[in-house]
């Protein structure tokens, strides 16, 4: 079986934008990437069900948001919403409202859009994080850096100059309303989040403390409750270190994180208790892993290292959740976002 998997990079050195790589299955490797779309730094990647890829893009001093259309590999252009000053960190969509979020680290902005079936957008809402911030160097202001739907259908944004999480309504129209807020730690620094399929666990990266945070989740109030912390990385870990992408399996038994500086990978089993027991910490063959994905057999990890320009594949074992490496030196230039294409 063959599988398609789109690259987002950052375009500061030699690559020219988005990118697609073939996984085998059978062979067990990847194949070599092959330049697809055009686009500056496009970051942040989200594939919608009707094939429209919504991509983080930068033109001129204008950042924002560009749909392409997927089907029968056009590639084209769709739309592109932009503003003043730098793209956003983070793409979402919502299917059953036809909308697309996007965080924006540097202007501490969640935006909403409308799609419509030709893959065109129109901005619906705009919210800015004010208020008191953290004490790490990264922290100077509000840093959003993740907005996604939660399982029942609400909007939850991270904002790592904040050491925030806030949970929004979200109208069939497209508006915000603030509905909860949870604070981590001090220097926490909020990155991204994952649900559990049962809806009433997540799990909360930290990417300044390299710490994975476990919350309940009360679906009526939209309220989270701490459980636990552990860390991403050794105790003993004194370089520096900042924690990247969480992913769950779909079966809810293991959790993955990606460590910028240790360049790992880390393993974690989900109890019945919810809570994380760490299994492994494997290499990632390169430095800088921001964005990896599992594949739609969930047999095989991708990983995407930008400072050395190179994709790692591994082999996921079900049973165990542990990854054993196949491949690392599929070259990609300055890989960032790895999404699968359904």
């Amino acid at each position: 079986m063959k599988e398609t998997f789109i690259i987002g990079t950052y375009t500061k050195k030699t690559s020219k934008g988005i990118y697609t790589v073939e996984l085998d299955t059978n062979s067990k490797t990847l194949s070599e990437p092959k330049f697809i779309i055009e686009a500056s730094n496009p970051t942040y990647l989200a594939i919608s069900k009707s094939h429209h890829l919504f991509s983080v893009i930068k033109e001129d001093d204008e950042g924002g948001v560009g749909s392409f259309d997927l089907n029968d590999n056009s590639f084209a252009a769709a739309d592109k919403v932009l503003a003043d000053g730098a793209p956003p960190a983070y793409v979402g969509i919502d299917e059953a409202r036809q909308l697309v979020f996007s965080g924006n680290y540097h202007l501490a902005t969640v935006d909403v859009m409308k799609t419509n079936n030709d893959g065109s957008l129109t901005l619906t809402d705009s919210v800015t994080h004010q208020g008191v911030t953290g004490p790490a160097p990264e922290q100077n202001t509000p840093h959003v850096h993740y907005c996604d739907l939660t399982p029942d259908q609400r909007l939850v944004v991270c904002d790592l100059g904040m050491d925030l999480v806030v949970v929004y309504d979200v109208s069939d129209d497209g508006k915000l309303t603030a509905v909860s807020q949870y604070h981590s730690e001090p220097g926490f620094g909020s990155r991204h989040i994952v649900f559990h399929h049962n809806g009433k666990f997540a799990y909360l990266m930290g990417e300044l403390s390299s710490q994975v945070e476990v919350l309940s989740y009360n679906s009526t109030s939209a309220e989270f409750t701490h459980v636990q912390t552990i860390k991403t990385i050794p105790s003993d870990w004194t370089a520096h270190n900042g924690a990247a992408a969480i992913h769950i399996s779909s079966d809810g038994r293991f959790l993955y994180n990606s460590n910028r500086g240790q360049n790992t990978i880390a393993v974690f089993e989900i109890g019945s208790d919810f809570k994380l027991t760490h299994l492994q910490s494997i290499s990632t063959e390169g430095d800088f892993p921001r964005d990896f994905e599992l594949d739609q057999t969930e047999d095989f990890l991708i990983v995407a290292n930008q400072n050395t320009d190179n994709l790692t594949l591994y082999s996921r074992d079900k049973d165990t959740g542990l990854l054993t490496l196949n491949q690392k030196d599929v070259h990609c230039p300055e890989g960032v976002c790895v999404k699968v294409v359904h």
